[in-house]
């Protein structure tokens, strides 16, 4: 369903009207085209104290002096006491009002030192001063902060955050390298492959950099699934396309539009993962755990049927296909698990007892099985959590708490599916395996929970 009032405040008079009643202004975000594949402008580096980051061995084009960036990327790693925190309001305080419209800043800070107390405070407070940008900047842009130690594994993570297909993640924490290890070959052989960088440390094949993967994406017949399919294929995947039984035409439909296959499955089956192994003998590089229902009540009114069938779709069938597929080696090395949360796993919705606690679950999965599959299966396990995203579910919510949904955020508009898309396409990515164990919220930085 369209957005009648982004489009009304994007009119001369829907811009004059809202400014006069105080209500919100939210701007036409700039998403990933053909066409726009990257930010029209420069990127401009700062700093802030004493930095050892070698950030040209991200890949990126980075400028000193720019007058209306698209994008400022503030080093603050060497950040260690409170004089100079000072620093990061220096630097970016000239700076922000000229920062282009949906245009991207993103903060570089440094793990929080167990040994310093200094410097733990002064880097944790960089996560206070990013949020709350995010929320006072307008206009489009966003505001991220990513905690790292080596600019060379952040690679594909920055590229994402300052590119047009971050447009509806903002004010995120990311840490690069807390369970994770450098950017991986296509199968992950060796820390630093050979071949797998080209000039100025960037991973080579960067329009396509899923080729030669095979992804499967549970779900995937309708809806977001279907972005995430869409998306991993663009960017060179081979997708299967997963669906329940009763779904088969159109996960069939999607699949041959994409050159992939479908395969038709309930994936609560308690032989599901076996059944997806052997149709996959040659193995399998992306899983994405997409699919999920609601059966929304409150709890004083929920049946036990209501319970327990979104638990069973939402987190019992992640986690038993999950073992199956990494026992089974079908999972192979160097390999992506994406899976689906919710922000309202992490800040709770009325209604949604059920719901909420699945979605938190997944949460709860991704953070303790994220270091030892690395080091057991070597394969990274991450989850993107949605806000309010334009799908046909959210279409059907009453209008005015609709409404609501898609102005609670820093951005004042609902995301679309290809929002989620691209940030799971990230996490998927062949360099992003220092990026581990992480939860992102693709929710315009929603104003409820943290």
């Amino acid at each position: 369903m369209a957005d009648r009032y982004l489009t009304f405040t994007g009119t001369t008079p829907g811009r004059f009207l809202t400014r006069r009643l105080g209500l919100p202004q939210p701007a036409a975000l700039k998403r990933w085209s053909p066409q726009r594949p990257t930010l029209e402008g420069e990127r401009l580096l700062l700093t802030a104290g004493k930095s050892e980051l070698e950030l040209t061995e991200a890949g990126l084009d980075l400028t000193a002096t720019s007058e209306r960036p698209a994008a400022v990327l503030l080093d603050a790693t060497g950040v260690r006491d409170v004089e100079t925190l000072a620093e990061v309001h220096a630097a970016l305080h000239p700076v922000v009002r000229s920062v282009a419209e949906s245009g991207r800043i993103v903060v570089l800070g440094a793990p929080l030192d167990a040994a310093d107390h200094h410097q733990a405070a002064v880097q944790q407070a960089l996560e206070g001063f990013t949020r709350s940008l995010g929320k006072e900047i307008g206009r489009g842009r966003t505001v991220n902060l990513v905690r790292l130690t080596d600019a060379r594994a952040a690679g594909s993570t920055l590229r994402f955050l300052l590119s047009p297909k971050s447009a509806y993640v903002s004010g995120q924490v990311i840490e690069v390298g807390a369970y994770g290890v450098q950017d991986q070959g296509v199968h992950g052989e060796g820390v630093h492959e050979e071949g797998a960088y080209g000039e100025g440390g960037a991973p080579a094949g960067l329009d396509r950099p899923l080729t030669g993967r095979t992804a499967l994406v549970t779900g995937a017949a309708r809806g977001i699934g279907e972005a995430v399919a869409e998306t991993l294929a663009r960017d060179g995947a081979r997708v299967v396309v997963l669906d329940v039984p009763q779904a088969e035409q159109d996960a069939r439909r999607v699949a041959d539009r994409l050159g992939g296959t479908a395969l038709a499955l309930d994936i609560t089956a308690p032989d599901a993962g076996e059944r997806i192994a052997a149709a996959l003998p040659d193995g399998l590089d992306v899983l994405v755990h997409n699919a999920g229902i609601t059966r929304d009540r409150r709890l004083v009114n929920m049946p036990a049927e209501r319970w327990s069938s979104v638990l069973d779709v939402n987190l019992a069938s992640v986690l038993r296909t999950t073992d199956t597929l990494l026992e089974s080696g079908t999972l192979r090395r160097g390999g992506r698990i994406v899976a689906t949360a919710s922000i309202a796993g992490l800040a709770g919705n009325a209604g949604q007892t059920n719901y909420g606690a699945s979605k938190a679950g997944v949460v709860g999965l991704v953070r303790s099985l994220a270091p030892r599959a690395l080091v057991e299966h070597g394969v990274t396990v991450n989850a993107v959590a949605p806000g309010f995203i334009e799908t046909g579910m959210t279409a059907a919510i009453p209008l005015f708490i609709r409404e609501a949904g898609r102005r609670m955020n820093s951005l004042a508009q609902g995301g679309l599916p290809v929002d989620v898309a691209e940030t799971t396409a990230w996490l998927a990515h062949p360099g992003s395996g220092a990026v581990n164990g992480q939860v992102v919220r693709v929710c315009g930085q929603s104003l409820l929970g943290a």
